[in-house]
């Protein structure tokens, strides 16, 4: 069995899918699973479900929740399920099922451990791996407590600095021109995430196109200064300057592959 939080929660065993219709049970198994394998305390499960103003008879219907989760969790040939009672709370108890939130860890930092080895194909097929499990906004309009809002937060940032690892990694492997598309959109949709900005102004740059880089920085300082009052940060700074000196640092590395 597997269970999927990276998008709307579900349960996969083999090749059947569960999902939960009722919004509180579903927030107590998407925190257990956000927690598996650790204790998670009632009255934390209590402010997850409910937020800071919970019913007079919270107890009694978390006792109820956990009972429905129970239910639904409850395999043919599995004699216990996965859900433990714990003093002071409950815990889900992963054995050997899966989670796509560890399948997207290991990925992610296999995907790094070839980047720094230099082996960029393995890097690209890994972190393209990990996007495959992003499947959409997780827990959107749900979130009432700081565990399941901590993890939303992380999975955002976490997509995201997937998704700029693995433009280095094409970039290196002399992509170039069919990221630009693809950068211009990033851009667009996080227009204060200088990465994207200069990995644009790199794919530019590498197919003949300065002035289209240097446009791109000059658009990305205004809407930082309009946005915050900053300056670009010392990266974007940098790859301007690399492109007016015709730098040949920017230029394809050996071992990519050129059109």
């Amino acid at each position: 069995m597997r269970y999927e939080i990276m998008g709307p929660l579900r349960v996969m065993d083999g090749e059947e899918e569960s999902t939960i219709k009722a919004q509180k049970i579903e927030i107590l198994l998407a925190v257990l699973l956000v927690r598996s394998n650790q204790v998670v305390a009632m009255d934390q499960l209590i402010r997850e479900i409910w937020g800071e103003a919970p019913p007079r008879r919270a107890t009694a219907a978390l006792h109820v929740y956990v009972s429905q989760v129970r239910k639904f969790l409850r395999r043919s040939g599995r004699e216990d399920g996965p859900v433990l009672t714990k003093p002071p709370g409950y815990m889900l108890c992963l054995g050997s099922d899966g989670l796509d939130l560890r399948i997207f860890d290991r990925l992610v930092m296999e995907g790094r451990d070839c980047f720094r080895t230099g082996n960029f194909e393995a890097a690209t097929q890994s972190f393209e791996g990990a996007l495959s499990l992003c499947r959409g906004p997780v827990f959107d309009g749900v979130c009432r407590g700081p565990i399941l809002e901590g993890f939303q937060t992380w999975f955002n940032e976490a997509r995201l600095e997937c998704i700029e690892m693995l433009m280095d990694a094409r970039l290196a492997l002399g992509r170039h021109r069919e990221l630009i598309s693809d950068l211009y959109r990033l851009g667009t949709e996080h227009p204060l995430r200088e990465t994207f900005h200069r990995q644009l102004m790199v794919a530019l740059h590498r197919s003949d196109r300065q002035a289209d880089a240097l446009q791109v920085y000059q658009r990305a300082r205004r809407t930082l200064n309009d946005e915050l009052g900053l300056e670009p940060g010392r990266g974007l700074q940098e790859m301007q300057h690399a492109i007016l000196a015709a730098d040949n640092r920017l230029m394809l590395p050996d071992h990519a592959s050129r059109p």
